[in-house]
């Protein structure tokens, strides 16, 4: 009885040493309630926060590119203090908008602590801006932070700021509110406060304890809000309800309560869901078919790629012991998964006298690369004969070229086709709060030949609050993107795309396109671009150079007065980290010049996490609020999130002003992403898919 009595009593010390688990600060990230840590997300985590705390509603997207690099954009609503005179917005609370950035420093050791620096509202309006440096060391089930902070973190002034020594300057900290712009200005200025706090995780898994010592004393805040401090220490508890939900409680300032609630997942370790509605892939045969090539039922054989393989077929050819199919591959998003059901097809369809099976996969025509599986290798590492990697080696991917070969099977060209599904868009770059549309539409394409064709969009409003949006902002520059709720409002039928593209290979790594019509939304005209893109290079240039009028805004056939020569030289480069940078310069809508600098992070089941800046010729005045543009996105493939398999993008943008500066033509096709698959990363990547 004894030793039982015992074990009980030691049971919840032995579930207590899980690690203290990671959670949301009220402002978005990685933190404790209202003070960061120096803790960071595993890379791939995306954390969607929403918190009360009186007189503040704050909602935040935090993003974790890497693992030693978090950003977050925030939304906060200051409740109690109206954005401006009734007239302008009616009874809407000030609204600010806000981007956030922490770096690892130094990675925890036996001895040594994470240490991070960051900065916060980076790249807004200043409200709450703050410099911080912190460090964190675990201790079984006890995680603990210690910082230094500057600005609205350090509002409090401990000390005088010992930078102070270096420059007078650093002594008094600027007002920078309102400004929009990058805050580097005030960075490290003043007197900086401590702060500092513990997480606890409790023997129940579920449920963490944090307690903190903020370094603010509300006695500074926005927009002359009066707010009391009873004390600096705030205590709370996190619950997780599930895997991807935690509910949070807290006591703020002594005197006032906390509520939030955080939705969260990794896009790195979470697994896609099963593809219930997917074909199954064709199983192999015992044996190799022994039917004479002639004698193949292609026509079969054709409809069995497009629907098992996703491969909508142009021929099918042979040379020597290879078979070659042409086509085009629009079903798979990842290309391995495709190449594998396509060698089985043909795997289960003819004689033994065939060695490799080779994929050409060409877009409107357009060779991009062609991949050849070796057909016995293919065989046994799915019979379990050989090992997943010496398919690896011996399967290969090159530039599609032209070869001397016999054609065995032309499939008559199918022009239309068409399409219906739901639409949304959303802009929060208002003072009047969130706004958005969901749609239904209808797109459809006709091909004259198959590179030349024409693509529309019909656009059906079901549900739209953007007649509420009432604030257009002073513009010194041509309105070509703040006239956004007219263009939403006027008509609840819109035609956002009627377009006619033509496009060629002008060489084995150059391409080439020529488009006219409605192009998007607000713009018609005409335009061309090239791209040199050379196969297997991490690398590529292209160019485009359009002439484009301004539509009316009922996004009919009726246009505008105003017009536009607009282009862009750009270069694309791979970097390490999986990280892709683009650098553009040219002419915007506006008819300012300038450069847009694009930076982001594609995983290996292909979701995007990316940042954008432009800087024009376009002065703080005529830009207005924000004083350039720039912003984030999150771009996830339709197949992380369905049961059946898609190509399609979700792609999710926040900028935190939508003004007239720095504004690109929002054109449908381009040939960088057109010709995605000659970046060979991604199928090697996911290579385990080709026995799928």
């Amino acid at each position: 009885m004894n030793l039982r009595f015992a074990a009980v009593l030691l049971l919840p010390c032995g579930l207590a040493h899980a690690e203290p688990r990671l959670t949301q600060n009220d402002f978005g990230g990685v933190g404790l309630w209202q003070t960061p840590t120096a803790r960071m997300s595993p890379a791939g985590e995306l954390s969607v926060n929403a918190n009360r705390t009186e007189p503040y509603s704050r909602y935040s997207v935090a993003l974790q590119p890497f693992d030693w690099l978090e950003g977050a954009f925030r939304y906060t609503s200051i409740t109690n203090r109206p954005y401006g005179p009734e007239s302008l917005s009616g009874g809407q609370s000030y609204k600010d908008k806000a981007v956030d950035l922490k770096v690892r420093l130094w990675q925890e050791t036996h001895w040594a602590p994470d240490v991070a620096l960051g900065f916060r509202d980076i790249g807004g309006t200043g409200l709450f801006s703050s410099e911080f440096l912190v460090a964190n060391k675990r201790y079984d089930d006890f995680d603990f932070s210690a910082g230094i902070a500057w600005g609205y973190l350090g509002n409090r002034g401990d000390f005088d700021n010992p930078a102070g020594w270096l420059d007078d300057r650093f002594k008094t900290r600027p007002n920078m509110e309102g400004t929009g712009d990058v805050n580097a200005g005030a960075y490290f200025r003043g007197k900086p406060s401590l702060f500092g706090g513990v997480t606890y995780q409790t023997p129940w898994d579920r449920l963490s304890l944090k307690l903190e010592y903020e370094g603010n004393d509300y006695k500074h805040e926005p927009k002359d809000n009066v707010i009391k401090q009873d004390s600096p220490i705030n205590l709370g508890a996190v619950f997780k309800v599930t895997d991807s939900l935690d509910v949070s409680a807290a006591w703020e300032r002594g005197n006032t309560a906390m509520f939030g609630l955080t939705f969260h997942t990794n896009f790195v370790s979470r697994k896609a869901p099963a593809k219930r509605f997917d074909p199954p892939a064709e199983p192999l045969p015992a044996k190799a078919p022994a039917v004479a090539m002639e004698e193949v039922n292609w026509p079969d054989v054709s409809r069995r790629l497009q629907q098992n393989a996703g491969y909508k077929v142009e021929r099918i050819s042979q040379r020597g012991s290879e078979l070659i199919v042409y086509g085009e591959q629009g079903r798979y998003f990842h290309s391995a998964k495709a190449v594998g059901r396509a060698s089985r097809i043909l795997d289960n369809s003819v004689n033994q006298d065939i060695d490799w099976f080779t994929l050409v996969n060409k877009r409107y025509d357009l060779p991009l690369e062609e991949t050849s599986v070796p057909r016995q290798t293919f065989r046994e590492v799915l019979n379990n004969e050989e090992p997943l990697q010496a398919l690896h080696r011996t399967t290969e991917i090159n530039p599609a070229m032209p070869h001397n070969e016999k054609t065995l099977y032309s499939e008559a060209r199918d022009p239309f086709s068409y399409g219906a599904g739901l639409g949304f868009k959303q802009n929060v770059g208002g003072p009047d709060g969130f706004f958005y549309q969901f749609s239904a539409d209808a797109d459809a394409e006709y091909r004259f030949n198959r590179n030349t064709w024409w693509s529309g969009l019909l656009s059906a409003n079901l549900l739209n609050n953007f007649d509420g949006f009432k604030y257009d902002a002073p513009s010194g520059l041509p309105r070509v993107r703040t006239d956004l709720r007219q263009y939403l409002t006027t008509s609840e039928v819109t035609m956002p795309l009627f377009q006619f593209s033509h496009a060629e290979q002008l060489d084995k790594d150059l391409y080439g396109m020529v488009y006219g019509g409605y192009l998007e939304s607000m713009f018609a005209g005409v335009g061309g671009e090239v791209l040199f893109r050379p196969a297997g290079q991490r690398w590529s240039v292209g160019a485009d150079l359009n002439y484009v009028r301004q539509r009316e805004f009922d996004q009919g056939f009726g246009l505008r007065d105003y017009s536009v020569v607009t282009g862009h030289i750009t270069g694309y480069t791979d970097l390490p980290y999986d990280t892709l940078a683009a650098v553009s310069v040219g002419r915007y809508l506006a008819g300012d010049w300038g450069t847009t600098v694009d930076l982001s992070r594609e995983f290996s089941n292909g979701v995007r996490f990316g940042a954008w800046a432009t800087i024009t010729t376009a002065t703080g005045a005529q830009y207005g609020e924000g004083s350039f543009d720039k912003g984030l996105y999150l771009s996830i493939p339709f197949d992380e999130l369905m049961s059946m398999s898609t190509m399609r993008r979700a792609n999710l943008v926040w900028s935190p002003l939508t003004r007239d500066g720095g504004a690109r033509l929002n054109r449908s096709f381009q040939l960088h992403s057109m010709t995605d698959s000659r970046d060979n990363d991604m199928f090697y990547r996911n290579f385990e898919k080709i026995t799928e």
